[in-house]
């Protein structure tokens, strides 16, 4: 199903933007549908390499991060999975994402402020949920998703400016057009994000983490303490620490809505309400 979603997904993107090229005449057309097809084929394989780029995540050894590499193989060994690409962003916002075409070559990307206010046992269970994501194979429709819509965003933002500087005495009114386009592209980008990244998708993976660990009341701590710190931030770590190291593109990789607390974020939010997976993993029994 997810590979279906990935395939939808990259065929529905590339007629969006071999539209856009149409804006250009025959030329354009074709010109858009070259560098849709080199789109597609790029946020297939370096997908993943996007994301980690966009954190700044650096590869970290065992030596390095013993804690951190004890748990994930041990999850990784429960789930019948191979042993995850291990890296830690220097962000100070305590989350945690996945990534990868597939579990051979699938990575977690923890933040250090993560690291700095959980517990092991909080820890466990949020890297669980995060394997659940691999195990469940969704992580390569997620990648794919935002970095295809952060570059149809990217190509908005082109032609505008390729409008703007384009054929002379037309160029107020074509002006008034790629505003249009770019008003129109933005929201898209993010509702394609949402249709191809539903929210079920968290609670499955919750409820993955769950059965992994055989304590769901471990990541509800650290969804309890991760919403709280999202809302009000520490004295580490602020709400608005997420743009420089997440594109609003990627924010639904998240464990939690990084970019909570802006507004216009906030509308376009693919994450479900925190409270909420709280309370469906407090009830959980795990036989």
């Amino acid at each position: 199903m997810n590979t279906l979603k990935t395939w939808m997904l990259m065929t529905i993107l590339t007629v969006f933007i071999v539209l856009i090229g149409t804006l250009f005449g025959r030329n354009g057309a074709t010109l858009a549908l070259i560098v849709a097809v080199a789109m597609n084929g790029f946020s297939y394989f370096f997908s993943d390499q996007v994301a980690l780029a966009m954190s700044g995540a650096k590869p970290v050894t065992e030596r390095e991060a013993p804690t951190l590499y004890a748990a994930i193989r041990h999850l990784s060994t429960r789930a019948g999975l191979p042993m995850p690409r291990v890296f830690i962003a220097p962000s100070q916002q305590p989350n945690a994402f996945a990534t990868g075409r597939n579990p051979k070559n699938a990575a977690i990307v923890v933040n250090q402020g993560l690291l700095d206010i959980l517990t092991e046992r909080e820890l466990t269970g949020v890297l669980a949920h995060e394997m659940s994501h691999v195990r469940h194979r969704d992580i390569l429709v997620a990648t794919v998703a935002a970095t295809l819509a952060g570059a149809v965003t990217w190509l908005a933002h082109m032609l505008q400016w390729g409008l703007y500087f384009g054929m002379g005495n037309d160029r107020r009114n074509q002006n008034v057009i790629a505003d249009l386009v770019v008003i129109i592209l933005a929201p898209i980008a993010a509702a394609m994000i949402q249709m191809a990244i539903s929210r079920s998708r968290e609670y499955k993976a919750d409820a993955g983490a769950a059965h992994l660990t055989r304590d769901p009341d471990a990541l509800a701590d650290a969804l309890a303490k991760l919403g709280h710190t999202s809302r009000f931030g520490t004295s580490n770590t602020s709400r608005y620490d997420a743009p420089s190291t997440a594109a609003a593109a990627f924010a639904h990789l998240y464990i939690v809505n990084p970019l909570r607390g802006q507004t216009l974020a906030g509308l376009f939010s693919t994450h479900p309400p925190t409270e909420e997976r709280i309370r469906r993993l407090r009830l959980m029994r795990i036989a």
